[in-house]
């Protein structure tokens, strides 16, 4: 390995977790929370986790399909699993009502006492993390 690689990648960690500390203090210094640029941070990364998860789950499965069923009808499973899970999720977002009560719209939604025990429970957990 070169040392041009080396020190890239030790530039690229470092700026990954210069990032994190900057975020952090953002959080920090910031008096009010902005709920759209929240929404859409966390939709962003969503977004690149699940990018990331599907480039490594496809072409194990893509290889694991043609293997079973051949090259044309693997790859047609293949292509009809991954948007039929989406097609899948759209109408689980359809079949479940806007006002579900486990559902949080804005931060100060949080901040509200809970009544629901398993609410309740649910929070304290995740304030643990």
């Amino acid at each position: 390995m070169s040392e041009h690689a080396i020190w890239l990648a030790f530039g690229l960690t470092m700026i990954t977790g210069l990032s994190t500390g900057i975020g952090g203090f953002i959080a920090l210094v910031a008096n009010r929370a902005n709920t759209k640029f929240l929404c859409a941070s966390l939709g962003f990364s969503a977004g690149v986790m699940i990018y990331l998860s599907f480039m490594e789950i496809i072409p194990e499965a893509k290889e694991g399909l043609i293997h079973i069923f051949g090259n044309k009808t693997g790859t047609l499973i293949l292509i009809l699993s991954f948007f039929g899970g989406i097609g899948l999720i759209a109408l689980i977002d359809l079949l479940i009502p806007e006002n579900n009560p486990h559902e949080v719209h804005s931060i100060e939604d949080m901040e509200k006492p809970v009544k629901q025990p398993l609410h309740r429970i649910g929070l304290f957990v995740e304030k643990i993390r």
